[in-house]
């Protein structure tokens, strides 16, 4: 499988995304400063996705609403890892779903760990807002990118994040 790497310069700070010719493989957390340009040329479609992506992004930075558009490469995971991370791109911006919960609403209400295990393999994170999901009591738990941005992420959609 053929891996396109685009440098997304975001209001956050830049994130690597990662496309097949399917769509969004991966998509990186932000960081402060730029990492070295990828290798190679992307096809048209890339270059369309990545533009797509970074003004979505952009949006959702800014404290929009953003139902993303891009495709979303699914191979690799398992049916029940996709149902997982299908219905947490679902969930409503603002809106927060506990571990249980999710379980529970994709008829699985045993496998509230697995859920967490689904998650936490999200390779496209803030597209598939896995920090909506959260503990049974409220708590921050389980997030790639630190408790910290779940936190901001939340506080964001919110409508209370800082400027």
């Amino acid at each position: 499988m053929q891996q396109m790497h685009t440098i997304l310069e975001t209001d956050w700070g830049y994130m690597n995304a990662v496309w097949t010719d399917i769509g969004l493989w991966q998509l990186d957390f932000p960081l402060k400063t730029k990492p070295q340009e990828p290798e190679g040329t992307a096809t048209a479609d890339v270059d369309l996705w990545s533009e797509q992506l970074r003004k979505e992004l952009n949006m959702y930075w800014r404290g929009f609403v953003v139902h993303f558009g891009v495709p979303i490469d699914w191979r690799g995971y398992t049916s029940f890892q996709k149902s997982v991370l299908t219905y947490t791109a679902a969930i409503p911006y603002g809106q927060t779903i506990s571990y249980g919960t999710l379980a529970k609403e994709i008829d699985n209400p045993k496998a509230v760990r697995a859920v967490g295990g689904a998650l936490h393999i999200n390779r496209v994170p803030i597209v598939i807002p896995c920090h909506r999901v959260i503990g049974a009591n409220g708590s921050l738990t389980g997030f790639g990118g630190g408790v910290e941005l779940k936190q901001a992420l939340l506080l964001l959609e919110s409508g209370i994040a800082e400027s």
